[in-house]
């Protein structure tokens, strides 16, 4: 059998090198690339109302765009107490997209006010894969936790530094690569994939 090229719609080497990991590990002979493979091939407006929409949306354009089997995945931070929020809009909370330091700051402070036993909160993330027949596969994975008052950590992005999963001290922005990627959303969510890709590719 001969390794099937994917392409990921990541043009992100962190998120690239993550889920080759995740594919070697489940023993997937697969050779993954990033969008970046593909320039001529324009970044997808995530115009869906959940993650699973904008992951599914980004998927089938690049396989579309390529001919190539196509993997994506949509995330965020979803807060009880805001009913859900930010949740897709995680990344342009404060206005302007992947601001993280503001979006950090305008959640922290439209929280200051709630006391700890309601500050759950968890990551979300939607891993699709499309083929471009127009397959498709759509799973999810969350990580629980809580709020800090403060950000705590210099590790990972977005809302790390004040998500602390359940059962940790620690922040996810205080944990290493390898212990954040073990437990995280976007983890749990793509090795969830593997068995729905699997199927797809035969």
């Amino acid at each position: 059998m001969t390794t099937a090229k994917l392409v990921l719609a990541t043009r992100n080497a962190h998120k690239l090198g993550e889920l080759r990991a995740i594919l070697t590990e489940a023993g997937l002979d697969v050779e993954l690339v990033g969008a970046d493979a593909f320039p001529e091939v324009p970044d997808v407006p995530e115009t869906g109302v959940t993650f699973a929409e904008n992951a599914l949306l980004k998927a089938h354009a690049l396989a579309r765009a390529t001919g190539l089997p196509a993997l994506a995945d949509d995330s965020g931070l979803c807060v009880d107490v805001l009913g859900g929020a930010p949740g897709i809009f995680s990344a342009r909370w404060a206005g302007r997209h992947g601001d993280d330091r503001a979006n950090l700051q305008l959640l922290l402070g439209q929280l200051s006010d709630i006391d700890g036993e309601h500050r759950g909160a968890h990551f979300a993330c939607a891993a699709a894969a499309a083929l471009p027949d127009g397959s498709e596969r759509v799973v999810e994975g969350r990580l629980e936790g809580t709020l800090r008052y403060e950000p705590a950590g210099a590790g990972g992005f977005g809302y790390d530094p004040i998500l602390q999963p359940l059962g940790e001290t620690r922040t996810c922005a205080e944990l290493t690569a390898a212990e954040k990627n073990a437990i995280s959303h976007r983890g749990k969510a793509f090795r969830a994939l593997v068995p729905q890709l699997r199927e797809l590719l035969g």
